[in-house]
This record gives structure tokens, sequence and C-alpha cells, in this order.
């Protein structure tokens, strides 16, 4: 396997983000990439803005999903096509800064590395910063995880000569179904180290499903128990802390 970067981004009714998400990616000083964009169904411009681009940039590719089936189904289909030895996430409203790329691969090959995710800053819809700057642990294992979901999709990057695929293939979930699939990776053995650098910009729109408090609990409480079917007792320590540190992380960002 050649050390390309396979990039999956799953897109519906991106049209508003989608150029200015693969402007960042055409701007990496790292160049041996692909980004493939799964569209679930758009019913806006996204499909052909992006076939536009592939007009000029044959490293773009476009597969059209026969059925809108979420995200996490998007993600799947991309990994399973994709030809690159790494893998990288990068959803259709979301940006780099021009060295994530080089210096997460660089970081990999140092540190021997398999599985790895870089901090980021959170965004408005506008692109504005919101002053919340997420910096990543040297090291998260299983246990850590569970109890502090601070990986984003954004930020992650795995080396599948090393990390069997399927452990990437996402579950039939509409809410947490990144989540699930890194503690499926972390839980299969392997530890996902942390780049604190800001190389990435998370954006948080005010109708994503992340943005929905609620949503975003219910969807964290089904996944331990649904999901990943923890012990009662276990899901709810898990759950618990959860709480917690999403209470504590909302009262640091406002005195910070």
């Amino acid at each position: 396997m050649r050390d390309m970067i396979s990039i999956i981004t799953p897109s519906w009714n991106s049209e508003k983000y989608i150029l200015e998400t693969i402007k960042s990616v055409q701007a990496q000083t790292y160049k041996d990439w692909e980004i493939l964009i799964i569209d679930d169904c758009s019913t806006d411009n996204t499909v052909k803005i992006v076939e536009y681009i592939i007009e000029y940039d044959s490293r773009v590719k476009l597969i059209k999903q026969k059925k809108n089936l979420g995200p996490g189904a998007a993600r799947t289909r991309g990994v399973q096509i994709a030809s690159g030895r790494y893998i990288a996430y990068l959803d259709a409203d979301d940006v780099w800064l021009p060295e994530k790329l080089e210096r997460q691969i660089e970081f990999m090959r140092n540190n021997n590395c398999f599985f790895s995710c870089t901090s980021y800053e959170v965004i408005n819809d506008s692109g504005k910063s919101l002053k919340k700057y997420i910096h990543m642990p040297s090291k998260m294992n299983y246990m850590d995880y569970l109890t502090n979901n601070v990986l984003q999709t954004v930020g992650i990057m795995i080396d599948t000569s090393k990390v069997n695929k399927k452990l990437l293939f996402m579950p039939n979930i509409r809410i947490g179904e990144d989540a699930a699939t890194w503690l499926q990776v972390l839980k299969a053995g392997y530890t996902c180290y942390g780049i604190d650098e800001i190389l990435a910009k998370y954006r948080r729109t005010k109708d994503s499903l992340s943005s929905n408090k609620i949503k975003s609990v219910i969807g964290t409480w089904h996944m331990y128990t649904k999901v990943i079917k923890l012990p009662l007792w276990l899901a709810s320590y898990c759950f618990i802390r959860y709480i917690i540190l999403a209470i504590w992380k909302r009262i640091y960002f406002r005195i910070n």
C-alpha cells in the first residue's frame, strides 16, 4: 500500500460548505491523497459543485448513495473503497489547516502510531471562531474514552496496514456512530495518540445533530447500553462522568 491518505467525506445537502471543505484539502502541504465524497442523496447543488471540481482535480471522487442511510453508512462505504494506507475523516462542513495531513502522518511515522487525533477549534455556521479549542490528551485507551469522548472525526487518522478496516465499519445508528467506531478500535487494543496542535476546525451548526444537546445525551446513553452494550453499572458510571464533564466544559469555556 502506498502512503496515500484516503479522506472520507459524507455529504448531504452541503452546498453551503462543501467547496470550502474541499479547498482546505487541496491546500494541504501533503499531496498524496484522495477525497471520497459519499453523497447521501442530496437535493441541493452539492453534487453539481463536486462534479465541477472533479473536472479539474482527479483526486476528488464522488460516490452517490442510492438511498439516504446517514453519515455512518456513507463513511463505511468510503472505507470499503478507499485505496490509501491511511484513512482520515473530514465532514462536509469542516475544514483543515494546510499542514494537518503532513504534521499528522509525520507524527504517526515517527511514533510508530496507528491511531491518532489532532486538536481542533470549534467554529460557527459562518466560520467564526467560538473560542473553543479542544486539546487532545497525549494518549487515550478504551476506558479513557468511555468517560471522556473528546475524539472528533475531523482530527482522526488511522493506519489500515495495522488496523483492520472492518473495525472502521460504523454501526447503523444516526447519533454517535463515530464515537461507537472509535470505541471499537480502542477495544481491539489500539491506543489513540493525541497531537496537541490545532490543525482542524469543527463547525458546530445550529441544525447539526451534535448541537442538539438533548439528542446528544440520549444518543450517548443509547450507545452505551444498546450499541456497545455495557453492563448497566458501567454504563451508568460512564454516563454520569459524561454529563459532569460536559457541564464542566461549558462552564470552563464561558469563563475563558
